[in-house]
């Protein structure tokens, strides 16, 4: 029997949700994105739950982002946009979420993974935790990513990372206020949970309405980035240059797994002979 693609439990008042793909980097595709937000959802409406830790399976990622095997099989724009709306209900899993949510960040955020890991209250990682904007490497427009971005790091180095499509190392994190705690990688969840617990203790009404507030003041930027994130996305697929990147990824992928290793050369025997 398959294993599930996403694992909860609840410790001490705080509901866990487990990404459970380390194979891929817990890289997440439709049917895992249901799970993720079934979860959240499940875990916002169960009164014995007071806050709320997401983590990933593994110790290489948090998220690696979008599974591109499920994407590069697109064809047209239409299927583009279709795939974009689908992602409002996902983030608004966290976004209406009345807990707090803390993200345990155990390795690799990337892409929609970083920006679900900014939706989250509070981010604890360890030094080798990286996120960051890669999609344009996939041929991908940024549209969620950086409206997000801009709320939290401002302008400049939205479009800087936006742009180039590189990861922000931990420090980098910790440094601009994206990761909030920073510890040795086998501390993460024990941290996360430290933290979960200790907003769980705050008063819930007070709670529930300053993460309401919070959520009023950036609805406008929100739904601009689904207003227009839907023709954007379109314009990309049509042009069949997402596609053709994802393609690219997976050759090159599939020649690096295919080659052999040089066999290395063996050292001469010294001889023996008299020295002169």
């Amino acid at each position: 029997m398959a294993e599930p693609s996403v694992i909860t439990e609840v410790r001490d008042g705080v509901g866990i949700v487990t990404l459970n793909k380390p194979d891929k980097l817990n890289a997440w595709d439709g049917p895992m994105r249901l799970a993720v937000k079934a979860a959240i959802e499940g875990f916002d409406a169960d009164r014995a739950v007071r806050a709320i830790v997401l983590t990933g399976a593994g110790d290489r990622a948090f998220c690696a982002g979008q599974d591109l095997s499920e994407t590069k099989k697109f064809s047209s724009g239409s299927d583009g946009g279709d795939w974009f709306a689908t992602w409002r209900d996902f983030y608004d899993c966290l976004r209406k979420s009345t807990k707090p949510v803390v993200a345990a960040l155990n390795g690799v955020a990337a892409g929609s993974a970083f920006q679900f890991a900014m939706l989250c209250d509070v981010r604890v990682g360890h030094p080798g935790s990286r996120m960051g904007q890669p999609e344009i490497n996939s041929g991908i427009p940024s549209v969620l990513g950086p409206m997000l971005m801009i709320e939290r790091l401002g302008l400049s180095r939205t479009i800087e990372l936006t742009l180039t499509g590189r990861m922000m190392e931990a420090k980098e994190c910790q440094h601009i206020g994206l990761m909030h705690h920073l510890v040795p990688a086998k501390k993460v969840m024990a941290k996360a949970l430290e933290v979960a617990r200790m907003l769980a203790a705050k008063p819930p009404i007070a709670m529930r309405l300053n993460k309401r507030r919070f959520r009023e003041v950036t609805q406008p930027a929100y739904d601009e980035a689904f207003l227009n994130g839907r023709r954007i996305q379109e314009e990309a697929y049509a042009s069949g240059e997402p596609q053709a990147a994802m393609e690219a990824f997976f050759a090159a992928r599939a020649q690096a797994k295919t080659a052999k290793p040089k066999a290395r050369a063996k050292p001469k025997a010294r001889g023996k002979g008299k020295r002169r």
